[in-house]
């Protein structure tokens, strides 16, 4: 979070500085005694008690102008009002060099006016510390002394005739004065002024933040002491601007949300308290689509809070999500007012049940303590991952000196985090970088690498996160709605920007469904996998499924470990032997894991287990590793089977499992029956005896044929009728029993193959309806931007 979005969370107060600035005279804002600086000054009139102007007879009242705005207060001197007695004794301290602050007053006891003020130095008496307030509570920042115990002061006291006279003056300070350079930071005499308020004002709309205007502010008026006030006025000025504009923005935003519920009923918005009294509240709303893009593609969500940074200034948090074409989608959205952890628990819980009580496998967020303990409450089962974009970012502020020290610190780093491939290889990377650049003791790199479970991408890879890389920067981190919302960019104009980077996505969804169904990816090898995935995938996640088969062409897989159901293999690009990876591979189950862990983090198969895959004769993508959300199917509403619908495929697969299991017995087989003669002899007969078995059972399947369903020839039923007419009594011999159950078996396959032929003509026509479905979509997307454009 950069420096000055700590402005945001200043408390509320006047145009002055706050306990905050560290200022000396900054202590009194606490104390029962009123700040000169809280009233504008007024025109100031004063005449001499002895008439005739200052110095002379009369009780003329006089306005004084140049050189009578040196004058020295005396006892006698006259002024219109209690206000400008008070201005012109703040002036005066101006030109000596303290500040002062209002000590006593004296009220009438006929109507309770007050008729008496005693306008003091602001270093008069001595502090009282109240016992009650801080003997039970820790005084974390203890304010500083300030109060010396000086006598100068100015009393004034009303008139019969209304006007107000000095009654008492003492000139003595017990304590150095301030020089002329410095009066600027004494409290009473930090004052915007008007011109000053007006280009704050523009600047702030230009999306400035307190440091650049303050600059400005000093250029404009040729040095600090002649702007007349300190950087905390303008921050603490600007931050009184917001939350002003704050309230008539969340009123507004209330309305809007008010009015889109009345439109739609399926339209979710919920305040944190009383809706009645929800000003200065917490606000999260989510439209029908946010609700319906969650139930597609709520397997991992991002929560963006970079929109309440100095970069926006708006506390604004979108939850957002990845579609099946890799795009941003949006799950809802946040006003944050109070970022408290009981109002990020209130959100989270608010946002889960507007997504139906159904939390997501992964959650990525800025690096944020207190949101860090709000998910651990309300997603306790959900795996919570910093945004490493962020802590890079944050790195630069961090460690700008070690930068600009040393210029190869920032790639090392990214070196550091990105490429390690186990945790081992990271903790060791880890230690050298922080021993080369001598930074063991820093306090923030000390607490990211506490942190690193849950930000460095190899302690992440078994959680799934929809991103293509491992090392990429998450595409919906920070990118909803950019190039839409900017850093001058108030509530006010956010809505017709809200719709429109709705409607830009949509459009962008739509587009993407339309190349998707009308254009056919060129294929790059005569691979069945390759043809299969491009009829599955979207057009974007086909080009990254196609960039890690083709690459397969380029890595070589060898057996290195065999414990019967799972065979291990090392695969390593050609001439990169160093650089190996493992998959371990379960024939039976057509189930394979990777080092890199890509299809656990992406969703999407790497190129070392399609390299396995490749040796060892799958020809097709298993069920289980294609993810229907990565599908130009994932919004469908009909459930289709994990199975691949294609009769073709389904053939190539338990073709495949056939083969990769006999072929796996068989190398077993061989092994043991060459150990010895004797094996080896055992082995041949068994050999030739299943061989024998094998032709025979290949004959009989040959002369069994279907006809309209039903076996004919050496048919299932003249055998069965022949069976039926033997005498119960007999039994059967073994031969006949077997003969029995290949019958019923080759029975039950040929039914099995007719219902995966129904089942399969089934799915073609589901699927072509639901390609049809989104066709028409599309078309009707299409007629209605044409239309908007016509319009």
């Amino acid at each position: 979070m950069d420096p000055e979005v700590l402005e945001f969370d200043i408390g509320l107060g006047g145009g002055g500085s706050s306990a905050r600035d560290g200022d000396d005279d900054a202590n009194i804002g606490l104390d029962v005694d009123e700040d000169m600086a809280d009233s504008p000054a007024p025109s100031i009139l004063a005449s001499n008690s002895n008439g005739g102007g200052f110095g002379s007879g009369g009780s003329e009242i006089y306005v004084p102008e140049g050189d009578l705005l040196d004058l020295e207060p005396y006892e006698g001197m006259e002024f219109e009002s209690e206000e400008a007695a008070k201005a012109f004794y703040n002036s005066y301290a101006r030109r000596v060099g303290f500040s002062t602050r209002v000590s006593s007053s004296r009220r009438s006891r006929r109507d309770g006016a007050i008729i008496q003020r005693q306008f003091v130095c602001a270093k008069e008496g001595f502090r009282n510390l109240n016992e009650k307030r801080t003997k039970d509570r820790e005084i974390k920042r203890p304010r500083t002394i300030t109060r010396v115990g000086c006598k100068a002061s100015l009393s004034v006291k009303m008139q019969d005739s209304g006007k107000w006279v000095v009654s008492g003056f003492v000139r003595e300070h017990n304590h150095e004065l301030v020089p002329p350079d410095q009066v600027h930071c004494l409290r009473s005499h930090r004052q915007i002024s008007g011109p000053a308020k007006t280009l704050i004002d523009t600047l702030q709309a230009a999306g400035m933040g307190p440091r650049r205007i303050m600059s400005a502010l000093i250029k404009e008026y040729g040095g600090i002491s002649k702007v007349g006030f300190t950087e905390v006025d303008c921050r603490n000025y600007m931050r009184n601007n917001r939350q002003r504009s704050l309230e008539g923005d969340i009123q507004l935003l209330l309305d809007y949300l008010r009015q889109m519920q009345a439109e739609n009923p399926n339209f979710f918005y919920a305040v944190q308290g009383d809706e009645d009294q929800a000003l200065m509240s917490n606000v999260f709303w989510a439209d029908p689509k946010s609700r319906m893009n969650y139930t597609f593609f709520g397997d991992t969500v991002t929560f963006d809070t970079t929109y309440r940074s100095n970069r926006y200034r708006l506390p604004f948090a979108p939850f957002t999500g990845v579609n099946h074409h890799g795009q941003p989608v949006l799950f809802g959205c946040a006003f944050l007012i109070n970022e408290s952890e009981a109002s990020f628990i209130w959100l989270f819980k608010t946002w889960l049940m507007a997504m139906s009580g159904r939390p997501p496998v992964s959650i990525t967020t800025d690096h944020d303590a207190v949101i860090r303990s709000a998910v651990m409450q309300v997603f306790p089962e959900t795996r919570h991952r910093f945004c490493k974009w962020h802590i890079f970012k944050k790195c630069q502020e961090k460690l700008s000196q070690v930068f600009l020290k040393h210029p190869t610190f920032e790639a090392d780093f990214h070196k550091c985090v990105n490429l390690p491939e186990s945790t081992e290889e990271f903790e060791s990377c880890w230690l050298s970088l922080v021993d080369r650049y001598e930074l063991r003791d820093h306090e923030w790199l000390q607490i990211i690498y506490n942190d690193r479970r849950q930000w460095v991408p190899v302690y992440l890879r078994d959680t799934f996160f929809a991103e293509m890389s491992i090392t990429q920067r998450s595409d919906s981190m920070n990118s909803y709605f950019d190039g839409f919302v900017n850093a001058s960019t108030n509530l006010n104009q956010f809505f017709k920007l809200y719709e429109k980077a709705l409607e830009s996505r949509n459009e962008k969804e739509v587009k993407a469904d339309y190349d998707t169904m009308n254009t056919s990816p060129a294929l790059k090898t005569p691979s069945p996998m390759e043809k299969q995935a491009s009829e599955l995938y979207t057009r974007k996640l086909f080009a990254r499924f196609q960039e890690e088969l083709v690459g397969t062409l380029t890595f070589m897989a060898s057996k290195s470990d065999d414990d019967g159901d799972i065979i291990t293999y090392q695969v390593a690009k050609f001439g990169e032997d160093h650089k190996t990876y493992y998959v371990k591979f379960n024939v039976l189950e057509m189930k394979a894991t990777c080092s890199c862990q890509m299809f656990e983090f992406s969703g999407l198969l790497c190129r070392h287990v399609l390299a396995v895959f490749r040796v060892t004769n799958v020809l097709t993508l298993p069920s289980h590793y294609i993810l229907k959300r990565w599908t130009r199917n994932a919004k469908s509403s009909v459930i289709l089977e994990e199975r691949a619908s294609d009769v073709y495929t389904n053939y190539l697969e338990s073709h495949t499992v056939r083969y990769n299991t006999l072929r796996h017995e068989a190398f077993k087989f061989v092994e043991e029956g060459s150990k010895s003669l004797d094996t080896y002899n055992v082995a041949i007969g068994a050999l030739q005896e299943a061989a024998k078995r094998v032709a025979l059972a290949a004959k009989n399947e040959g002369r069994t044929m279907m006809v309209n369903g039903r076996v004919r020839g050496n048919s299932a039923r003249d055998r069965a009728n022949t069976t039926n007419h033997r005498v119960p009594s007999q039994p059967l011999s073994e031969d006949d029993m077997d003969k029995k159950i290949r019958e019923l078996a080759n029975e039950l396959e040929f039914a099995s193959r007719k219902c995966e032929v129904y089942r399969a003509n089934l799915l073609s026509v589901l699927k072509d309806i639901e390609d049809h479905k989104l066709q028409l979509s599309i078309k009707v997307q299409n007629i209605k931007i044409s239309m908007k454009d016509g319009l």
